[in-house]
């Protein structure tokens, strides 16, 4: 009941707003009386709802309209109660009345879209989520459902173009546009039917691209490099054909020209984006083990930095660390960790390649300011506790470590690091007592990673 009333109280904050304006030269007596029957009243109206009593909950609105019928909360409440009892021509007459009352309020426009939305109105819910959209971006996925459920495909795909863009696709949404594109009405010519076109006119690039992005989309990118290679022959000039030159120049160990045809291949923002992560790849593979084209692979990294599917400095960083380079692998999550900068699994692998590099200063800092974000993640703990110890702080260490404790769950692993790291810190400030303790319990975890 305190919910119901604090809640109706926030609303009647609004309705009694401007009630001296409402009411003209009435008499202040008078004033008192009205607002103190719609209060009343609406919390009556919040009580018998808060019950599912919604004929009762209406009836005690009513009076409050009755009293004020410019205060849009009376009307979005009714709205609510009438949707309860699935009156939907009730309720959508309640929400509209909220709406011109009030346009700028997003639950009044909420209220309508579930009206039309319970009643499978899609048309209707389309200038809705429209306006939603101002309110929350994540409603443009609504919108493309509406879109799809009326048929209007041609909105769909561009409106899924520009989240594309921007949000990013979510499963559904990617669905959504596989669907639209491999339908009749957008479906590219068949294989057979572009390659009888490319033996016919040699020249023409488009019949290369639509093949490639044939081949691409439907993750044979073999195939589309082998489309590139005959590109490549009619129309080297062509950035498509570079596709097929990088192969050969890597092949022919010219990684100067590769990382040229790499670049142009970057930067044509029509390459699907699979094609060039499978180039960034085989760059990766050959120029591995040499320093030499650092600075290449660094700004071919930056052309992905709008990727919204994979996090490329992040995968780069990881693919050195499997190396064992760990100044690169530093380098790259570093980038990785700029683009999203609270992905706990950058966050540890950092910690983890600062550590083994000696960067304690750097490991301290980044532990102690992910367990204000993370205060249950035990390994954020154990980097804070292992920094500080190697920096000499121990009482530090050892709170961060007892704290850490707490939070791990079925890790023995982990456990035994922390029991091993806290036996050190205790018998760094002579406690022998507990060092013991400490190494105790390690060894019986170690017992038990025998057996």
């Amino acid at each position: 009941m305190k919910n119901i009333k604090t809640i109706a109280l926030l609303f009647l904050l609004v309705t009694f707003s401007n009630q001296q304006v409402f009411y003209g030269q009435t008499s202040p007596d008078e004033i008192a009386l009205v607002e103190n029957d719609i209060e009343n009243n609406f919390y009556e109206a919040l009580k018998q709802r808060g019950i599912e009593n919604y004929d009762k909950a209406i009836a005690a609105i009513q009076k409050c309209i009755k009293k004020d019928n410019t205060n849009p909360v009376f009307y979005h409440e009714l709205g609510k109660n009438y949707l309860d009892l699935k009156q939907y021509a009730e309720a959508e007459n309640a929400f509209k009345k909220a709406i011109e009352l009030n346009p700028n309020e997003r639950w009044y426009l909420n209220g309508l879209y579930d009206v039309y939305y319970q009643t499978k109105d899609f048309l209707k819910s389309i200038p809705v989520v429209q306006k939603l959209i101002s309110f929350d971006p994540n409603m443009s996925e609504d919108l493309v459902s509406l879109y799809m459920y009326t048929n209007q495909h041609d909105k769909a795909l561009s409106l899924l173009n520009e989240m594309e863009s921007t949000l990013g696709l979510s499963q559904s949404m990617e669905y959504y546009k596989l669907k639209i594109q491999s339908s009749n009405a957008y479906s590219k010519p068949e294989v057979k039917e572009l390659e009888n076109l490319i033996k016919k006119q040699p020249k023409i690039e488009q019949n290369y691209i639509d093949l490639m992005m044939l081949y691409s989309t439907s993750n044979q990118e073999e195939k589309a490099f082998e489309v590139a290679k005959e590109l490549a022959k009619e129309i080297p000039n062509s950035d498509w054909a570079h596709i097929s030159l990088f192969k050969f120049y890597l092949v022919n160990n010219e990684i100067d020209n590769a990382k040229k045809s790499m670049l142009k291949i970057f930067k044509n923002k029509n390459i699907d984006a699979r094609i060039k992560h499978r180039i960034l790849n085989e760059f990766l593979i050959v120029t591995i083990n040499t320093n030499e084209h650092d600075r290449d692979l660094e700004q071919a990294v930056d052309y992905f930095e709008n990727d919204n599917v994979i996090n490329v400095s992040k995968e780069i960083g990881k693919f050195f660390y499997n190396k064992k380079d760990y100044l690169k692998t530093e380098l790259y999550l570093k980038k990785g960790l700029e683009k999203e900068p609270n992905d706990i699994e950058t966050i540890l692998l950092l910690l983890d390649v600062e550590s083994t590099l000696g960067k304690f200063v750097e490991v301290k800092k980044i532990a102690t300011n992910y367990t204000d974000l993370y205060p249950t993640f035990a390994k954020l703990y154990f980097y804070a506790g292992l920094a500080n110890f190697k920096l000499n702080n121990t009482n530090e260490a050892i709170d961060q470590l007892e704290m850490g404790l707490e939070f791990i769950v079925e890790d023995l692993a982990l456990e035994n690091q922390f029991y091993l790291l806290l036996a050190e810190s205790f018998k760094q400030i002579n406690n022998t007592t507990k060092e013991k303790m400490y190494r105790s319990k390690a060894e019986l975890i170690q017992k038990n990673f025998k057996k």
